[in-house]
């Protein structure tokens, strides 16, 4: 009896370690580092849809909400319809963009559906190559990587590896707006 509940207590202690090692996941620009910089990846949807445009230029120092994803699934879906919607209520104060990093074929086109189904206004959708741009550091487990910044000092980030992202997530990663509108 006493070994099934060592047995237990260790499994269970394995599974919370495990879990601590996700949240402790490093990707992308750390907070209080700056953003590093230009990068031009493919838009998808927005006023230079089809072109490779840099979003960093673009939103200049307003606050940004720039997100790194691996790949297309109903947890991004709801992450990027969560932001936009964010980014479309800030009446311009910010700016929100998500860069897949990958090359798979159809990718453009199935971004250009989620735009389209999900009614995406504000939220550029863009493609990068799949190590991510020069000097970012996006991890390679990193499946979705976020990354909240104004005037190019990032006040928040969050790494999920492959099927981390939760709602409970998405609500967390909306409630650290503030910190970037607020001046």
């Amino acid at each position: 009896m006493r070994t099934h509940r060592i047995a237990a207590a260790a499994l269970a202690l394995a599974l919370a370690a495990g879990t601590g090692l996700a949240a402790g996941l490093k990707s992308g620009p750390q907070v209080d580092e700056k953003v590093p910089g230009p990068f031009h990846p493919l838009n998808v949807n927005g006023e230079h849809a089809g072109q490779k445009v840099c979003l960093y230029c673009q939103n200049g120092p307003r606050p940004v909400a720039m997100v790194f994803a691996r790949q297309v699934t109903p947890a991004t879906a709801k992450l990027i319809k969560a932001l936009d919607a964010a980014t479309t209520k800030s009446k311009g104060e910010m700016g929100s963009f998500v860069v897949f990093l990958g090359t798979a074929e159809g990718l453009e086109k199935k971004l250009k559906g989620l735009a389209k189904e999900n009614k995406i206004q504000s939220t550029v959708l863009a493609i990068d190559n799949p190590a991510g741009p020069d000097g970012y550091h996006v991890a390679k487990d990193a499946d979705v990587t976020v990354v909240l910044y104004r005037e190019f000092k990032v006040k928040a980030n969050h790494a999920f590896k492959k099927g981390e992202l939760t709602d409970k997530d998405i609500k967390a990663v909306v409630a650290e707006l503030p910190k970037i509108l607020e001046k």
